[in-house]
């Protein structure tokens, strides 16, 4: 019963950190749409605190056992290739 629960509590956390991953790549889709270009400081600023938050989410959950580092930074990493690529799309 406490594996089960163990069990749920990583894989809650790691659709947790997900869905807030896809919140970043959402707000900066409409930020970079509606309001203002990559090169405003304005934009890397709201990039920058995103990223440094959810950074920090997934250090907590790494720090508690809940998710792997390997799971942790495969989440940053995706998220980065994600923006990269938007930005890309935004530039042509």
């Amino acid at each position: 019963m406490a594996s089960e629960m163990a069990i749920d509590h990583k894989e809650k956390a790691n659709q947790l950190l997900k869905a807030d991953a896809d919140k970043i790549l959402k707000l900066i889709k409409v930020q970079m749409d509606n309001l203002t270009m990559p090169q405003c400081p304005l934009y890397e600023d709201v990039l920058d605190t995103q990223m440094f938050g959810l950074s920090r989410e997934i250090d907590f959950a790494v720090r508690l056992g809940l998710i792997d580092e390997y799971d942790g930074k495969a989440i940053l990493d995706d998220l980065e290739k994600e923006l990269l690529l938007l930005h890309e799309s935004i530039k042509k």
